[in-house]
């Protein structure tokens, strides 16, 4: 049995693979009305797209826009990997991970 590889340990070119797969798979399932098999589509080929950024560009104390959910900024207090960590502006005042392909910058 052939163990499927990390986002981790994939290549830019195997994401972007993967990324295109998630996608495709996403919007066959909106397609058939499968709502959950959708987001879980969508939420693989977000964490994939966070694989292909660097973190290092995500500063921390900075304000980014959430990609997906507009007038909703996120304020980076750490990141962990291709995590941040943080709060919702004008949210519910919760720490939170966001995956950084979900930040854009403002």
């Amino acid at each position: 049995m052939e163990r499927e590889k990390k986002y981790s340990e994939m290549t830019n070119e195997e994401l972007k693979q993967e990324i295109a797969l998630m996608k495709e798979k996403a919007r066959k399932a909106e397609q058939l009305g499968m709502v959950n098999e959708f987001a879980v589509m969508e939420r693989r080929a977000v964490m994939a797209e966070a694989y292909l950024l660097n973190p290092s560009d995500f500063k921390p104390g900075e304000i980014y826009a959430v990609t997906g959910a507009p007038g909703t900024y996120f304020k980076i207090d750490y990141l962990k990997g291709v995590f941040a960590w943080g709060y919702r502006l004008n949210g519910p005042g919760e720490e939170e991970a966001l995956p950084i392909s979900l930040l854009k910058t403002t």
